[in-house]
């Protein structure tokens, strides 16, 4: 059997850093870790071809020879995802999903062709396709029937199936599940809340196999909450650190987790000695009623600026996400959130509006109020609310934008960069560099030094803040280097932003006004969207 596994193309997003990744050499942030895991989950003896079209685009003979079509996407994926699928059936090619969006909305999938929809964790329901095949059936629905598989069986992903210098981060995963309730979040819908994770000794296994395809990049823990089983995580971060040490620190680890991170320093401490460098928070809002309502009870222990403070000063570089758009929000949530980032400085903020994620806590009491807008939307940070909110669309959708294009302004950006890295811990362990990799890092560091040095109307800025870290906190300077580099996306990125949303809004608002002018039967005028003097 030859497969062709194919990972749909991402839209341009928060995540993409197109130009920061061309600047250093690289195509695509990080792999299709679920593919790869399916990969291994398949007969060892059948013939498999790894398209990702982060990366590249399928050749025809790659079509021609294949005898399954494979897709796994995310719902951010779903534009590409359907084409593909249309293309694989126009060439007569039977096609297999799978993955968070068919697992969240089978009937979209169904609909599009989609032949067989492999759903919820393939640890299940892949042996049940399996059967079908070998039965000869053209086609069918698996699903694990609240079935929730045992990790520590889980074969390790086929990283050799990647294109070696395509990305920026490889990709292992320790958990599935988080312990907690929030209203908005699939993952406790998808994988449940009891987190199940894999033994020490696997992820080590993994590690190695990446080191052995010579894989030596950044690993990035794809854990929803890396710390959601403390107990276990620590025992982990303990024999990290001897694999480390024993291996001279080949590698560095990105991860995600709770804010109550910051309340264990135990913890802390472990993740800094295991190599951590970054750490991705759900800060989500500043507003504690807000996050009261959202049942985000993790948020609301203690003071959320003390946490990133906390963790920071351990030595581990906070990311953060935050959203606009929850019901009774008070006017002025975009502004509290710009103030909150500027005041903890956190460099990367990923900002976005409330989207209803299917199934979760906060789809069904929409649903059940009526209130959810437009449930096929194409999720992302380009996209406006899916539901009716509690307050004017456009006062949410006008202070998300004015927040977004004041957060990436660029020198804001570059001053707020500036005032973490100085706070910033230094790394507690250096790693060992590619040296085939030094001339490409070199000509990216030349190119990053003549847009922000030369080009930009911020050069003076960035020449001088350069400076300053190389003088007070030389440890963290490659961290600075590459915070730097993001501003190249960021600038256009906002600039997406402002257009899409507003675009969306003009939409919304034409066709509410064509509802009300069908109604009264009288003309209407459409006039343009409010600017703030920021956009």
């Amino acid at each position: 059997m030859r497969v062709l596994l194919v990972y749909p193309a991402s839209p341009p997003s928060f995540w993409t850093l197109q130009k920061t990744l061309g600047m250093f050499g690289r195509k695509a942030m990080f792999p299709p870790l679920g593919l790869l895991t399916v990969a291994a989950l398949l007969p060892q003896h059948w013939e498999f071809t790894l398209v990702d079209r982060n990366v590249r685009d399928l050749t025809e003979d790659e079509w021609a020879r294949a005898d399954l079509v494979m897709l796994s996407a995310m719902i951010v994926h779903k534009s590409d995802m359907l084409a593909q699928i249309r293309e694989a059936k126009k060439r007569g090619k039977p096609v297999v999903v799978g993955g968070p969006y068919p697992t969240s909305l089978p009937d979209e999938l169904s609909a599009a062709g989609a032949d067989y929809l492999v759903l919820d964790e393939g640890e299940v329901t892949i042996p049940m396709f399996l059967a079908a095949l070998e039965r000869g059936d053209p086609g069918g629905v698996f699903r694990s029937g609240g079935e929730k598989p045992d990790v520590t069986l889980t074969p390790i992903p086929r990283f050799d199936l990647l294109e070696r210098d395509a990305y920026e981060m490889m990709s292992v995963q320790y958990s599935r599940g988080c312990p907690f309730l929030c209203e908005f979040c699939d993952i406790i819908t998808l994988y449940g809340r009891r987190p199940r994770t894999k033994t020490s000794s696997q992820v080590i296994a993994e590690l190695e196999r990446l080191q052995e395809l010579g894989l030596q990049q950044t690993v990035f823990l794809v854990d929803d909450n890396f710390i959601g089983n403390k107990r276990s995580v620590k025992e982990l971060l303990r024999e990290l650190k001897v694999w480390l040490v024993s291996k001279n620190h080949p590698v560095r680890f990105f991860t995600e987790a709770s804010v109550d991170l910051a309340q264990d320093d135990e913890l802390l401490e472990l993740m800094a000695q295991a190599g951590f460098f970054a750490v991705f928070l759900g800060i989500e809002t500043p507003d504690e009623d807000s996050l009261r309502l959202t049942r985000k009870s993790q948020n609301v222990r203690g003071p959320l600026s003390g946490a990133v403070d906390k963790i920071t000063r351990a030595g581990l570089r906070v990311m953060a996400g935050f959203i606009i758009g929850f019901d009774n929000e008070k006017a002025g949530a975009g502004e509290r959130i710009t103030r909150f980032v500027e005041e903890t400085g956190i460099p990367m903020a990923m900002f976005s509006m409330l989207q209803a994620l299917p199934h979760t806590g906060l789809w069904k009491r929409l649903e059940a109020e009526n209130r959810l807008r437009d449930a096929a939307a194409n999720i992302n940070q380009t996209t406006l609310l899916n539901f009716v909110p509690t307050r004017p669309l456009e006062e949410i959708a006008r202070e998300y934008v004015e927040g977004f294009w004041r957060l990436y302004e660029p020198a804001a950006y570059l001053d707020r960069v500036t005032r973490y890295c100085l706070m910033l811990g230094p790394p507690r362990n250096r790693i060992e560099r590619q040296t085939e990799r030094l001339p490409i890092l070199l000509r990216g560091l030349l190119r990053l030094c003549w847009q922000q040095g030369v080009v930009r109307p911020t050069r003076g800025r960035f020449w001088g803040h350069l400076l300053r870290i190389v003088r007070r906190n030389p440890g963290v300077l490659g961290q600075f280097l590459a915070m730097c580099s993001h501003l190249e996306d960021f600038d256009t990125y906002r600039r997406l932003v402002r257009d899409e949303i507003t675009s969306q809004l003009r939409a919304v608002e034409s066709t509410a006004l064509t509802a009300v002018a069908d109604r009264v039967r009288i003309p209407i005028k459409i006039q343009p969207v409010r600017q703030t003097q920021h956009v």
